[in-house]
């Protein structure tokens, strides 16, 4: 996992932000523009979300689904893919690159932290790494994804489950620590 961990440059102290002005002024706008023409939308609005999303940078493939309420930090950050879905209240804390693949859904109130901090250095840094869910993996509601776990395509995240490690493709796994349960059988055709 170290070798997908990025310590953000030019951060000296806790108290400092890692973050230039021009992005905290970004993030800012994006914040104030998402609140006010995108949090109370109906669900049939998609495309409107979609459309302010890639305004603000979101790699956008196909036709993905963004709930209203769902909450995206930094959204030049994400990407999405056909059909993936990120639900209501999930929380895409995108400090660090997130992708959701093709049809994958990431479930109510899930929470993907791509950002921790090194505390073992005095100035305890920022540091970030990507989150990756596979095509057709789904995460249950309220489960934490850690910053750099990659979800195999196919498998199953149990609710309330905090994932601190990669899951394989084509399982079910759940727990605090998240371990896998079994395999996810295909179903029959």
């Amino acid at each position: 996992m170290e070798e997908k961990k990025l310590v953000k440059p030019g951060q000296t102290s806790a108290q400092e932000s890692p973050w230039p002005a021009e992005d905290r002024l970004l993030r800012l706008l994006w914040e104030f523009s998402w609140f006010v023409f995108c949090e109370w939308t109906p669900k049939p609005l998609n495309p409107w979300r979609l459309f302010w999303l890639r305004l603000f940078g979101t790699k956008i493939h196909g036709t993905p689904f963004v709930h209203q309420r769902a909450r995206i930090a930094i959204p030049w950050n994400l990407t999405l893919h056909d059909r993936a879905c990120l639900g209501d209240r999930a929380n895409a804390y995108s400090l660090g690159q997130v992708e959701i693949g093709a049809r994958a859904t990431v479930a109510q109130e899930v929470y993907l932290s791509t950002g921790t901090h090194d505390f073992a250095r005095s100035e305890i840094p920022l540091v970030t790494a990507k989150i990756t869910i596979g095509e057709d993996a789904f995460i249950g509601a309220r489960a934490f994804i850690m910053p750099g776990v990659t979800i195999g395509a196919r498998s199953v995240i149990g609710a309330c489950s905090v994932v601190t490690k990669d899951v394989p493709p084509d399982v079910m796994a759940a727990g605090n620590p998240c371990r896998v349960l079994q395999p996810r059988t295909p179903p029959a055709s």
